[in-house]
């Protein structure tokens, strides 16, 4: 068994899995690959497996903030050393998950999250242009995490992640609001965790549509922005 695996959270994503395990496969050789499949109706599982990945299956569609603590409860219980995490829709290249997984397997941090909005190292600054909305929500997020974190953080929502097995247990325990990158965030921070930002470079949805759009985007952004406010609440609640 191989010390690191990635796993995929996927909902019917059964058009874009080839590409992203086809990459994960030729860039990270020596890594485990598991897809956890939550609830799909269309092929998802059965590509998985076809690709040479590992299934979980969740039955029926739980959401992704159960299905990022399945992922990462799965690892802890298979004895993995290190843990990464991609989306299914091909927007996080294998080359910079392989960048954040040097860093944890280096014992540089504990925890190495990919970001679209810092810069260095050959990262341009403001190599990514939303449009005037998303620059608005993307600015509210960044001072309502940066409050609670008590440390900057441009990108709470990313879901490129590596982790080491000391980080593992917090990040696998179920999430209990509707955004668990910034819910893990606050534990990394709250339990005194090495947390490293790290600027990527992110690609366009490989294809179909993006889940979060209109409606949903504003929500997602409402939802983060009430998590925080609970966790400073409850921060300040302590003795």
């Amino acid at each position: 068994m191989a010390e690191t695996v990635v796993f995929i959270p996927a909902w019917n994503e059964e058009a874009n899995l080839p590409a992203v395990l086809g990459a994960l496969h030729v860039r990270l050789p020596d890594v485990d690959v598991l897809v956890v499949d939550d609830g799909s109706t269309d092929r998802t599982a059965e590509v998985a497996r076809e690709h040479g990945a590992e299934v979980l299956s969740l039955g029926v569609n739980l959401g992704l903030r159960i299905g990022i603590a399945a992922g990462y409860r799965w690892a802890l219980e298979h004895g993995y050393r290190y843990c990464g995490r991609v989306d299914a829709d091909g927007q996080h290249p294998p080359e910079e998950l392989a960048r954040l997984l040097a860093l944890v397997q280096e014992d540089r941090c504990d925890v190495a999250v990919g970001s679209r909005f810092v810069s260095g190292d050959g990262y341009a600054p403001y190599r990514y242009r939303p449009s005037a909305a998303r620059r608005l929500g993307t600015g509210l997020l960044r001072r309502s995490v940066s409050i609670v974190l008590r440390q900057p953080f441009a990108d709470a929502t990313s879901g490129m992640y590596a982790v080491n097995d000391k980080s593992m247990p917090l990040l696998a325990s179920p999430y209990t609001s509707g955004a668990p990158e910034v819910e893990a965030l606050i534990r990394i921070v709250n339990a005194g965790l090495r947390l490293m930002e790290v600027p990527v470079n992110m690609a366009p949805r490989a294809g179909g549509e993006s889940k979060l759009r209109g409606g949903k985007a504003v929500k997602l952004v409402l939802t983060v922005v009430g998590t925080l406010l609970l966790a400073e609440w409850a921060r300040r609640r302590k003795p």
